[in-house]
């Protein structure tokens, strides 16, 4: 935002990350990722009041919004089929966007309901649009990267999910692959921000983060969990990039885990929902919400192969 530098009394330092301040009237909100918010009574001097006013002057001209300027619409990072729409011109045809560029999606589902197999699919359909597994999934990468962090698998689970992306798309390149299950939850959000901030400039095509709860100490922790999406909107416009992550269902229900899940229903641009049946051993997966048009639901199986596939067929091919 230009580069106005603020008082050192707006900052503080926390295992080297900073935090944000906010004032009101007398009182400094500092507010931490990893920490409650924090409440600091101060009176200001008449400098740092004008040094506040410049500050959010600033800030409206990034913020406010002209009517008459034309914004186009978010192009599309990954989609699943087309639907038909009637214009004047008669009857148009457009793709199902799972995601766009600039905003952030979710996986929701109950624990072992395939989760990673369906982001196996989705990665590997961006980096490989329409492939063998996922026929009807396209994407418009342009060169851009991948960038999939796991936060709770193991090492050798990590590898055999991150090769199975390469094996399916059939290439490794621009697929960087992390797992964070070693460090703990200040540091993995911590580090994906480093990542994302020194990636090159427009190279930032699809981030994976499977999944969200380890970015928190408590999924209903409030402030916490408001931050933490909040990141993932700020990261999403940054980089226009599109966000994927994961997250489980509540035991019993439809809605996912703790205020965490909340703030993600509320901000994200697409809900996706896993369904696995126990009778076709198939997972049905659908659109739960969307700010777009939804895509329709479809199912797929994991083959002999191990590798999870679209069914195309009322009777697949499970030998493949």
């Amino acid at each position: 935002m230009g580069a106005l530098k603020l008082p050192s009394f707006y900052y503080e330092r926390n295992n080297e990350i900073p935090i944000n301040t906010y004032f009101n009237n007398n009182t400094i909100f500092r507010v931490s990722i990893y920490n409650k918010v924090k409440t600091h009574t101060m009176v200001q001097t008449e400098d740092e009041k004008e040094i506040d006013r410049m500050y959010y002057e600033q800030m409206e001209s990034e913020l406010k919004v002209d009517l008459d300027v034309e914004v186009e619409q978010p192009p599309i990072a990954l989609s699943y089929g087309t639907y038909e729409y009637q214009t004047i011109r008669g009857s148009q045809t457009a793709k199902s966007a799972i995601g766009t560029y600039g905003n952030f999606s979710f996986i929701q589902a109950p624990p072992k309901s395939y989760k990673s197999f369906f982001v196996s699919m989705l990665i590997s359909s961006y980096l490989a649009p329409k492939n063998r597994f996922a026929p009807k999934m396209e994407s418009d990468r342009k060169g851009k990267d991948v960038y999939h962090f796991d936060t709770e698998q193991g090492l050798w689970h990590c590898l055999r999910g991150f090769r199975k992306v390469a094996d399916m798309s059939e290439t490794e390149e621009g697929y960087l692959t992390y797992s964070l299950r070693t460090i703990d939850y200040k540091k993995r959000l911590g580090f994906i921000e480093h990542k994302l901030a020194n990636a090159p400039k427009d190279s930032v095509g699809l981030v994976v983060i499977d999944g969200i709860a380890d970015l928190v100490a408590d999924v209903n922790d409030i402030e916490a969990s408001n931050l933490v999406v909040q990141k993932l909107m700020e990261w999403s416009t940054l980089y226009n990039c599109h966000i994927v992550t994961v997250i489980h269902s509540n035991h019993g229900s439809f809605k996912p885990t703790g205020h965490l899940g909340s703030f993600c229903e509320k901000k994200c641009e697409t809900q996706i929902s896993l369904e696995y049946d126990e009778d076709t051993k198939r997972v049905v997966v659908s659109c739960k919400r969307s700010r777009n048009k939804p895509f329709d639901s479809f199912e797929f199986f994991i083959n002999k192969l191990q590798y999870p596939e679209v069914v195309e067929s009322e009777s697949p091919n499970m030998a493949f």
